[in-house]
């Protein structure tokens, strides 16, 4: 092997844009194209809206307006806006801020002085106005270049900051920002600070009870109890139970940044629950029933957090603050005495938890030798057996960087599953190789899962049994063909997921596989294509000429190709649930057996291939 040269030629100073430009994944986790929820485009908006509601938190302005249209971002506050001659070293130098100036923000989420400065960095273009005490200041920068510098000059605005900004679209490759996204977003700013209004694309968001609002608008279907909403001064906690899903299903923030990973709060609150409850009843339950089916939010309030990450998915602290005692203290105490005096005071709920519990504990002596079994065969299965391909990072890896793009695609067939296996990214990709079609398991308990054995292997591959906190990779695929038969399979997959395991889809982790339909090309080039429009473009450029190729499924493209469609430049569409209906509406509508009220919804939304080419053609 020749010896590289090592001298002081190859030592580098990189300026503060030029290092998140070249490592973007330091300060704002994966890039990605917005069709994920943790996307970089999304942590971007973040960065700037946590900002904004900091200064609500601290007493300042009490309506944030948040504009996206055509890829661009607009946010407008009203709080005490960025000191005039600080504007510039506020967002373009790194460990610059009012931050580190604890009596300015006690409690903030933006505490290591890089929020705004990445945002700089990794935009097209970026603008900010900052007016304050009568006078304003506007600056703007490109890629983290410095284009304008205007001079402090009067202003009758009202107070306050605006941020506008585009995502550099050589770092944030055919980004496209999903709406539903953002509204959830949006939302939780307004669960986690009642009396704040934001104006998102002209919709109002506000809240008035806070995490009882949250959980009473995404409740998917009948509650045991009424919501229990228990609150003081830095910790917040709303808790019912599902009368249907047997899984447990929390929403997590810590000073209004919503901790989608969990942390040491979400870990003391389940301590501390059934720790509650066993003293409430004076019985000595199992942990899995008394947290059985268990609904609930949790927010709490910390003095300088530690988090795992720049992103801040995941609290690390220990402590409520410097000097002060710890999140796990602090928790049990709290819901020790609010809950307990809560139950004493509500029999007809401590009533109805009890018989939970009760009916959790028959559920899991039913069903324990059937679980027993079903792991060892899924235990031995995995040493023998070809339907899981593994990939060497899991989601669970918190240290790695690479953790959020850990992919499991679920195949159908073996040619499928071979292309994708061998243009794979071994690192962060892994395939699982369903055979023949998956059953229908709607209105099905979960003994099903345990006893069909494609989905025991399914739940033990993405280690999911007891809930998402294991979870083993951040983005789960459904890679089926674009034809009758792979849309049938794509829909019972989805049915399964919906059945049993709902707050996969609901915290955005399935997505649907997005591959192409045509290949064009000619002696110079080859472009891949996803839509007859597509098509035509691709024909305009190279040439009336070119060959044409329609692929019919996955198993006809080679390895070759599919490194080109689950790569940098996947395209995955999320599968999303609206608030039009429930998740039971929705599968009784799609999945029961009401067949012929299907087959009129059917009718009335058909449209033929010839349909669709008239309408590309006319847009």
């Amino acid at each position: 092997m020749a010896e590289t040269n090592y001298t002081e030629d190859n030592i580098r100073s990189l300026d503060w844009k030029e290092h998140i430009r070249l490592r973007p994944g330091m300060y704002i986790g994966k890039l990605g194209d917005g069709s994920s929820a943790d996307d970089g485009i999304y942590i971007l908006m973040k960065e700037v809206l946590d900002n904004s509601v900091d200064e609500f938190v601290m007493g300042s302005g009490k309506s944030i307006e948040v504009i996206v249209k055509d890829g661009q971002v607009t946010v407008r506050d009203y709080g005490r806006g960025i000191p005039l001659g600080k504007v510039i070293d506020c967002v373009s130098k790194i460990n610059t801020g009012a931050k580190y100036d604890s009596k300015a923000f006690k409690k903030s989420v933006g505490l290591n002085g890089v929020g705004t400065k990445a945002v700089n960095a990794l935009s097209d273009s970026f603008m900010v106005q900052s007016i304050r005490d009568g006078k304003t200041k506007i600056v703007s920068f490109e890629k983290g270049e410095l284009l304008r510098n205007d001079e402090i000059v009067d202003s009758s605005l009202r107070k306050g900051c605006k941020f506008v900004f585009r995502p550099d679209v050589s770092i944030f490759k055919n980004y496209r920002f999903v709406h539903q996204y953002i509204e959830k977003m949006m939302w939780n700013y307004a669960y986690l600070n009642p009396g704040l209004t934001i104006h998102f694309n002209g919709q109002k968001i506000f809240s008035e009870n806070g995490l009882k609002d949250l959980l009473q608008d995404n409740l998917d279907g009948p509650i045991l109890h009424d919501i229990i909403h228990l609150k003081d001064e830095d910790i917040e906690i709303a808790l019912t139970h599902s009368d249907k899903s047997q899984s447990e299903q929390y929403y997590s923030f810590v000073n209004g940044q919503h901790t989608t990973q969990g942390g040491s709060h979400q870990s003391a609150f389940r301590e501390a629950l059934v720790k509650t409850l066993r003293e409430f009843y004076n019985k000595n339950f199992d942990t899995s029933d008394v947290r059985q089916s268990v609904v609930a939010a949790i927010s709490l309030k910390v003095i300088e957090p530690i988090f795992e990450s720049q992103t801040k998915t995941k609290l690390g602290s220990t402590d409520m603050g410097p000097g002060l005692t710890t999140v796990r203290t602090f928790v049990t105490d709290f819901l020790k005495t609010k809950l307990d005096n809560f139950l004493h005071r509500n029999e007809p709920i401590a009533e109805a938890i009890y018989k939970k519990i009760l009916r959790a504990e028959k559920e899991r002596k039913e069903l324990s030798g059937i679980k027993k079994l079903a792991r060892d065969r899924a235990k031995k299965a995995s040493l023998h057996n070809k339907k899981l391909r593994d990939c060497r990072v899991h989601y669970s890896d918190l240290k790695n960087d690479r953790r959020l793009d850990t992919t499991l695609f679920i195949t159908e067939g073996d040619s499928a599953s071979g292309s994708i296996t061998k243009s794979r990214d071994v690192n962060t990709q892994a395939v699982f190789s369903l055979k023949g079609k998956p059953l229908n398991c709607y209105n099905l308990t979960k003994k099903v899962v345990y006893e069909n054995e494609e989905f025991n292997l399914l739940q033990a591959a993405l280690n999911i049994e007891d809930g998402l906190e294991d979870l083993r990779y951040n983005n789960v695929v459904i890679a089926t063909d674009a034809d009758v038969d792979g849309m049938h399979i794509r829909l019972l997959l989805i049915t399964f997921f919906l059945q049993f395991f709902p707050e996969l889809v609901k915290e955005g982790h399935l997505y649907i596989l997005q591959t192409p339909l045509f290949r064009v090309r000619n002696k110079k080039d080859t472009r891949y294509c996803y839509s007859e429009e597509e098509r035509r473009a691709a024909l305009t450029k190279l040439g009336a000429k070119a060959e044409i190729t329609r692929f019919k499924g996955l198993g006809e493209i080679s390895p070759d190709e599919f490194k080109f469609f689950i790569g940098e430049d996947i395209r995955l569409d999320p599968v999303l649930l609206g608030k039009e209906a429930t998740i039971d509406e929705l599968m009784e509508f799609y999945m029961g057996k009401n067949t012929p009220d299907r087959q009129k919804f059917i009718i009335n939304n058909l449209r033929i291939e010839k349909d669709l080419v008239e309408e590309e053609a006319v847009s």
